[in-house]
């Protein structure tokens, strides 16, 4: 391992995440030798990279046969290993559905406008957008107004929105809920998605998920 991926291996441990404009994040996603070699040291340590074409930053996680491990002692570990409650997940995976699966779709179509015929493996060099452009963020008090009360009500969820916010999924400026370094990271879109579009967040909510994106899209 070189100075250049110790570097960055340090960088993500402190940081937790780190812009994939930035040089050296870069340099993973094109260069494909420098990136099996942090494979292989992350691998060596429990540890694997979270990244994909569509997020603006990278990670590094636990890899899955790890999780009982590091995370199996406590009774968190039954829902979530971020101490969330029950509340603050629902909360997180409403928001989730309303600020990434339009933001994926925002993307998805103008990848096709400009036409992709890059044979890039890693998804680099890729015309993908990112930014508020296509992720805009909602409303906290439109969130609150269709969500709140079934979610724990004002204080509950204040107290959630702050606690995930902290923890990366999110920023919020001026009232709105924007994404986070994380949001687009740590939940599994190719699991979840499909999960939320055939109706898991309405059986659970009580709504019509069309309806409650169609509403993100108009704010």
């Amino acid at each position: 391992m070189d100075q250049a991926q110790q570097i960055l291996l340090a960088r993500l441990l402190a940081h937790r995440f780190i812009p994939r404009r930035d040089p050296l994040a870069r340099r993973v996603l094109v260069d494909e030798s420098f990136r099996e070699t942090l494979t292989h040291k992350l691998d060596e340590m429990g540890l694997v990279l979270l990244e994909n074409p569509y997020a603006e930053y990278i990670a590094i996680g636990l890899k899955p046969e790890m999780n009982d491990w590091v995370f199996g002692e406590g009774e968190n570990w039954l829902t979530n290993n971020m101490g969330l409650p029950r509340d603050a997940v629902a909360l997180l995976i409403v928001l989730w559905a309303l600020i990434i699966l339009p933001k994926r779709e925002r993307q998805i179509a103008r990848s096709d406008t400009v036409g992709d015929s890059q044979s890039d493996m890693f998804g680099a060099a890729k015309p993908i957008a990112h930014g508020e452009e296509v992720a805009p963020g909602v409303p906290e008090d439109a969130v609150y107004a269709d969500f709140g009360k079934k979610l724990g009500g004002k204080i509950r969820f204040s107290n959630n929105l702050v606690q995930l916010t902290r923890l990366g999924f999110f920023v919020r400026r001026n009232k709105m809920i924007h994404e986070g370094p994380l949001l687009d990271l740590m939940i599994d879109y190719s699991k979840l998605a499909p999960r939320i579009i055939n109706g898991a967040l309405a059986d659970v909510l009580k709504l019509n998920v069309d309806a409650v994106l169609a509403d993100g899209e108009e704010e």
